[in-house]
Order: C-alpha cells, then sequence, then structure tokens
C-alpha cells in the first residue's frame, strides 16, 4: 500500500489520510523486543475529531485503537515517562500527550499502538540533521514523548499537507526550527508548507535516507533514485528543470549537471603521469630555527604529502597541520599558547560538568547531544585498544573531548560522525587538551559536511561528478546508465574523509596528507576519482546494476591500498592540470583558476590554462580556496 490521502466513512469513522511503511523505534535499552516496528500512520476522524494514529503492520485491517500511549509490561497499560526516542532518526514524529488522561491497556499485537487528537497537538520542531538524517517531534500541549516513527519510504511531507486540513503552523519567533501549531480558522490565510521551509527540498532527505540505508531506500520502491538526486542537486532555476510541453524536443538532458559546462568525451586528456611516493618525514629540529620557529612551513607540508609522517613526530607536526601552533612560534610561546589553551579547555568543560540533572531535564538541546554522544562513544574504533573493553578511560576521554566541543561550538553541536574525527586524533595524541583543539583545527576544515542545510555535501558531490565527467566520460555514461550518476553513495566518502573506507593506520596518513592542503583544497575529491577508477573494470566489464553497484561500492570497505590510491589521486591532478582546454569548473575544483567579478559565467568556452600552472609541483600549486 502507498501512502494515500483518501476519505473512507463508516459511522464515526472517517478515514484521511493513510502511509505504510512507517517504523517505530522501541526502546532498545529498556526492552527485549524488536527496535522496530513496521506499521500505519494515519489522520482519522472519530466523531468528527481528527487526531493522528499509528497502529502496526499486523493490525492492518484494523482500526488504530483509540488510546494515548500505553506499553504492555504484562501488568496492564504503564505509561513510560521515560521513554528514550532511539537512535539516528530519519524522518521521526515524536509526539506527547497530557500526564492526566485515562490509561487504557491493549491487545499484545498492538501494544505500541496510540492515537493523538490534533487539538492536543502544541508545536513542532524540525530536529537536528545526524549524519544525513532529520526528523519532525510533535509535541502536544503537555505530556511525555511517544517512540519515533521513521519514514523509511518517505511520505512524511504528505503526511504535513494532510496535517493542514486542520491546523495551521506559524514560526517561533525565538527558534527558526520551531513551528506553532493553531486550529484552522475558516477563511484565514495560512502559509504553506513550503513558504515555512520545514524542509530542506525532499531530494535533499531523499540522498540523507539513501546514504543511511541504501538498501532499505532502494528496496523501499526508489529504482529511479537517481532522477530524485539530480532533481536535488539542481537549482530551480536550471534550464533543465523548465521544459515546453508542446516541445518534446526541450525535455532535459540527462548528462547536465546545474552550473556546470556539458562535459564530453571532447577534453582531450594526455597520458596519465607515472607519480611515486617519497618517505615518511622522520626529522624535526633541522627545520626549526633557534627560538623554534618552523623555517619553512611549505616544505615541510610537501615532505608530508609526499610520504606522510613517523609516528614517533606525528602528534608534535599534527599540531602545526590543525592549528594548534602556529607555524611561526617559538618555544616559549608554545608553552604559553598550551597554557592558556588547557585553562580555556577545562573552563568549558566545567560548564557542562557542573549542569545538575535537574537543569539538564529542562535543556533538550544538551541532553540530546549527551545522549547521541554516549552512544556514538560506545561503539567508535572499539576494535583499536585505546577505546577496547568496558570502563575504557580512552572511551571517557572521547565522551568529554565531545561535549566540551558542544560547549565551544553550541550552534553545531554534536553530530553523527564526529567522534569518528576525534578518536585518530586522541588516539595519536594521547592527551585530553591537544585532541579537542585538534579536533577544533580538523573541524575548521570540514564543519560545513555537518550543517543542517547539507549544501557543502550537495557541492562536493556536483564537483565531484564534474570531475569524473572530464576524467572518464565512459564511466559516467555508465553509471547513469544504471542510475548512479548522482555519485552519492560516496557520500560517506566526503562526510568523514573516508573514514571507514581505509584501517585505523592507514587513516592517520591519509588525514594528514589532506591536513596539507596540496596539491590543492580538493585532495579529496581526487581520491574519490582514483578510488571509482580503481573500479572501473569491475563496475564496467559487468552486469552491475543499481542495487549490486551499492553493494560492490560498500564492500570496499577495508579492502582498498591506500598508497595506490594517493599515486593515483596525484597522477589525476596533474593529467587534469595539463589538459589545455579544461573546463572552468574542473579548473576552479583544483585550485588553478580564479574567476574575476566581470567574468561570464555563461561563457561557453572553457578559459586555457596558463601555461605556467602546468609546471607547478604539487606542493606549490596556485590554490584559489586555500
Amino acid at each position: 500500500m502507498t501512502d494515500s490521502t483518501m476519505e473512507r466513512n463508516s459511522d464515526d469513522y472517517k478515514l484521511i489520510f493513510e502511509k505504510e511503511g512507517v517504523y517505530l523505534h522501541t526502546n532498545a535499552k529498556r526492552s527485549n523486543q524488536d527496535t522496530s516496528i513496521p506499521g500505519f500512520i494515519r489522520i482519522v476522524e472519530r466523531g468528527g475529531v481528527p487526531a493522528l494514529e499509528w497502529s502496526p503492520l499486523e493490525d492492518a485491517g484494523h482500526n488504530a485503537p483509540a488510546v494515548l500511549y500505553s506499553k504492555n509490561d504484562g501488568e496492564g497499560g504503564e505509561e513510560d515517562t521515560k521513554f528514550d526516542p532511539g537512535y539516528e532518526p530519519d524522518w521521526a514524529v515524536i509526539s506527547t500527550v497530557k500526564k492526566d488522561r485515562e490509561h487504557f491497556s491493549v491487545r499484545e499485537s498492538g501494544q505500541w499502538s496510540f492515537s493523538l487528537p490534533l487539538s492536543e497537538l502544541y508545536s513542532l520542531r524540525r530536529a537536528r540533521f545526524s549524519l544525513g538524517r532529520n526528523f519532525l517531534v510533535l509535541t502536544s500541549r503537555g505530556g511525555h514523548p511517544l517512540p519515533p516513527l521513521h519514514f523509511h519510504r518517505g511520505g512524511s511531507r504528505e503526511l504535513l499537507r494532510a496535517l493542514s486540513r486542520y491546523i495551521n503552523l506559524d514560526q517561533s519567533p525565538v527558534d527558526g526550527r520551531l513551528f506553532l501549531a493553531y486550529p484552522q480558522v475558516p477563511g484565514a490565510l495560512s502559509p504553506s508548507l513550503d513558504k515555512l521551509h520545514l524542509f530542506d527540498d525532499a531530494g535533499a532527505d531523499l540522498v540523507s535516507r539513501f546514504i543511511h540505508d541504501p538498501y532499505a531506500t532502494t528496496f523501499g520502491g526508489f529504482s529511479k533514485v537517481t532522477n530524485f538526486f539530480r532533481d536535488a542537486l539542481r537549482p530551480p532555476d536550471s534550464p533543465l528543470h523548465r521544459r515546453d510541453n508542446n516541445n518534446p524536443s526541450s525535455s532535459p538532458q540527462l548528462d547536465e549537471e546545474p552550473g556546470f559546462e556539458l562535459i564530453t568525451c571532447g577534453v582531450e586528456l594526455g597520458p596519465k603521469p607515472v607519480v611515486s611516493r617519497g618517505r615518511p618525514l622522520d626529522q624535526w629540529d633541522v627545520f626549526l630555527d633557534p627560538e623554534g620557529r618552523v623555517k619553512d612551513p611549505e616544505l615541510v607540508k610537501e615532505l608530508v604529502f609526499r610520504g606522510g609522517i613517523t609516528p614517533i613526530l606525528r602528534k608534535e607536526v599534527w599540531k602545526f597541520l590543525l592549528g594548534f601552533y602556529p607555524w611561526n612560534s617559538t618555544h616559549s610561546e608554545r608553552e604559553e599558547i598550551l597554557r592558556l589553551k588547557t585553562d580555556e579547555y577545562f573552563r568549558m568543560k566545567v560548564q557542562w560538568k557542573s549542569v545538575s540533572e535537574e537543569q539538564e531535564m529542562r535543556n533538550s538541546l544538551l541532553r540530546g547531544y549527551r545522549n547521541l554522544i554516549e552512544r556514538d562513544v560506545n561503539r567508535t574504533d572499539r576494535h583499536n585498544t585505546f577505546f577496547s573493553g568496558n570502563d575504557n578511560p580512552g572511551l571517557a576521554l572521547l565522551h568529554d573531548v565531545l561535549m566540551t566541543y558542544c560547549m565551544y561550538n553550541f550552534d553545531l553541536g554534536y553530530v553523527q560522525g564526529m567522534s569518528d574525527l576525534l578518536s585518530p586524533l586522541l588516539f595519536v595524541t594521547q592527551n585530553e587538551v591537544e585532541s579537542f583543539w585538534c579536533l577544533t583545527g580538523f573541524m575548521e576544515m570540514v564543519h560545513h559536511n555537518f550543517e543542517e542545510s547539507q549544501e557543502a555535501m550537495k557541492q562536493q558531490l556536483l564537483q565531484l561528478s564534474a570531475l569524473l565527467k572530464a576524467l572518464d566520460p565512459e564511466l559516467c555514461d555508465f553509471l547513469d546508465s544504471q542510475d548512479s550518476g548522482s555519485l552519492c553513495f560516496c557520500f560517506r566518502w566526503l562526510l568523514i574523509w573516508f573514514k571507514r573506507e581505509f584501517s585505523f593506520e592507514d587513516i592517520l596518513i591519509l588525514w594528514e596528507v589532506l591536513w596539507t592542503r596540496l596539491p590543492c583544497s580538493n585532495f579529496h575529491l581526487l581520491i574519490a576519482c582514483a578510488i571509482l577508477q580503481s573500479q572501473r573494470g569491475e563496475l564496467i566489464g559487468s552486469d552491475h546494476d543499481f542495487n549490486t553497484i551499492l553493494k560492490h561500492i560498500n564492500e570496499l570497505t577495508m579492502k582498498l591500498d591506500l598508497q595506490s590510491t594517493l599515486r593515483g589521486a596525484e597522477a589525476i591532478y596533474l593529467q587534469l592540470l595539463q589538459c589545455k582546454d579544461l573546463p572552468l569548473k574542473v579548473q576552479e575544483v583544483l585550485g588553478v583558476y580564479v574567476p574575476s567579478s566581470s567574468s561570464d559565467d555563461d561563457d561557453d568556452e572553457s578559459p586555457h590554462i596558463e601555461a605556467g600552472d602546468t609546471q607547478l609541483p604539487p606542493g606549490r600549486s596556485r590554490d584559489a580556496t586555500s
């Protein structure tokens, strides 16, 4: 059954909206039951009173009981006043009910069913993005939360449109993500859901669901998921959105991407240069002057880019690469910096450590951060001895640093995936304060990846697509033919810089190479290109389809060779740099062309790269974005 807006009548019952594939997530901490229950979400009218209801799939054919949330614990219905709303919500509907309502016991098959009269709905919050996932929080006019409902097959937008028949939503003047619910007044004008910006575009949420659970999304019926991705990645004013219905020849060209030149096989690339890697940086004092300043930071970066850093020097050099110490600081200045940063760190740590349980109960945002952090910490790099076992001090440090980062950057707070970024830093520094400030430096480079709008991630996917089109049109055509041309299976690669694709030891090398920002600040996109090109024979020379492409890419985890990938990425950079007619957008991604304010973005000609640009070594490239 698909989602539908309908009216089905009986004597006192009218079905207004129904959506299948909405999963209720129970409290795994307090229950031995399944933590995910498929079911239906409905809007119904009972005796003219509209209500939002959920019932499990096994109750299909039965009307959802007109009861409040009750959990059958074997001793009759008992309301769970401390329900933990689960983890990693997609679009979750969380609602609350009044405490003084009568409780009803329900049969075993429907023990999680609920019904919430819409007259009791007080507000709707569009909650924080978490590694590509969003959720809605519906709050009643007083009470406790119900379990989250995950829209595994979409439909949350349709649900809210159906709700708009009964309620108006008005944005809170003090919280841009909070919308207050009011009863519909006949003849009154109310802003549309689109105008309220309750959602980032629907395609962006589809990208989120696809990346976080590609199989669930794919098997949920998105056989042409790439078409949704294309719409999500195109600006509304793109000519590809405008179609003359009277002119069939005006239908959009599927190979084009918004804001990018159409890159075809006309781009002639020379042979791919042979690239070799160097030795790790194994000396440090020779780069310092008598007072401790780094004499040639660019040379240090080039050596790190070429070969990484030996383990014994890694901690010291990382603190420069991540901005903990300025390159021109002296020994004595670094001692003072360490003292000041230590004091500042512990001042911030005291802020959250001193919050009482009673205070935290009234601070849902801090409480939410803590819950997310505790869950992520307990499953981050547990195979590493530094974080393995129970009551491990490494886990306590991981937790404390992430909680303190919430105090440092409360606007961003904690987003799932940040623990993946911190764990190697903590492993190398073995120091709470130093790992924190290294994290802040790392987040300066990647914080846009974690922002709720997802604009930075969409832009990077577009840039990756432009690079691959210039580099390997045949591979792009094949991926397009299999509905995989959006490259959204690379989302996780770019989000946390391949943290889960390479071994822990290799990630230490890869990240220090990327932190040099050489040969350009988008070298991580070239890493992705190198991985995809290394798999072209397996992809093109087989009968892969959309599902098996996803499966193959996912199975590359921990099977990639870092050194060959780095050589391939640098060779791609040099190969593209040697092309005289490289498209403008590709030049911008590579950092070799800075458009002037008077340049015409609609010019079809690709500006030539100056001859001098092709002679720049990787460590001295003109990087417009670094």
